[in-house]
């Protein structure tokens, strides 16, 4: 009873109107509150705050109904260091208006929070969601660019055309759905050099994610320590087609068939809104 429950107001959490046009959002998180650096450091991450709610806000005051997921159905964790306005565009109300989404939403809550597993998505049925979100932070590098059943997933949606979208370092998890998606990750972190020895579903698909040349920017963040490799270098050795900014920081966005990638925080508002359009 309380799993079924659970799930009920998961898949209609908030929604402002169940309108005739009203869709059903798959909204997946990391279950990661931390990212394995190398020589054993770690940094602790999670979602960044703007990068989950800004799309999330817009998708139900639009009157869609969003289901939010993790791997294992563990309540994800926010990046503290999102916590800034700077991420709103320097607006300190948006930052206040967006996080009490977020408390009101209870994700974040080991207790009470709605979210599911994606084995409990799979049970739902792939065809109940018409569009996918993946938000970023450095959560999604440590689990969602090699699990199994998000992999299955995107496969899914890739065969029916449906949207997916994705943000920031959210577009590494694109990786999933390599047939051997493990064994690519590994190499990377090996040598910083994979091939993925067969085809993956979004090869030549233009796409963007967090440049190489951000993340070097953004490496004092790590406090001395370093990523294993970087998701920029991860998707093109993959097969996609990169897209950069002109100017670090800027806002990016690419579209290429169904699937819709941001490059940084500040794209997040931007993919939001070309989802928000797609279920027009």
């Amino acid at each position: 009873m309380r799993t079924f429950a659970k799930t009920i107001l998961a898949s209609g959490l908030l929604a402002a109107s169940l309108g005739a046009q009203a869709a059903n959002v798959l909204v997946v998180l990391s279950d990661a509150n931390h990212l394995d650096l190398k020589d054993g450091k770690v940094y602790p991450t999670g979602f960044y705050l703007n990068e989950l709610m800004q799309p999330t806000k817009l998708l139900l005051d639009a009157g869609h109904s969003l289901t939010f997921a993790t791997p294992s159905g563990l309540a994800p964790t926010m990046d503290v260091t999102s916590d800034a306005a700077q991420y709103f565009g320097g607006d300190a109300a948006s930052l206040v208006e967006h996080k009490a989404l977020l408390g009101k939403l209870k994700l974040t809550d080991a207790n009470s929070s709605p979210v599911i597993s994606l084995a409990r998505v799979e049970q739902i049925g792939y065809q109940h969601f018409d569009a996918l979100y993946v938000p970023g932070g450095h959560a999604p590098m440590q689990d969602l660019l090699h699990s199994p059943q998000l992999g299955k997933l995107l496969r899914a949606f890739h065969a029916e055309g449906k949207t997916t979208a994705l943000v920031c370092h959210g577009p590494i998890a694109l990786l999933s759905a390599l047939p051997d998606a493990q064994r690519y990750v590994q190499a990377l972190e090996r040598d910083n050099a994979a091939k993925a020895g067969q085809d993956w579903i979004y090869a030549g698909y233009r796409m963007t994610v967090i440049s190489n040349q951000e993340e070097e920017q953004a490496k004092q963040a790590l406090k001395g320590g370093e990523m294993k490799f970087y998701p920029q270098t991860a998707l093109q050795q993959a097969g996609g087609s990169y897209s950069s900014n002109s100017s670090p920081w800027a806002a990016n966005m690419v579209i290429d068939r169904e699937l819709i990638t941001g490059q940084n925080p500040a794209s997040a508002l931007q993919v939001g809104q070309a989802l928000l359009q797609r279920l027009k």
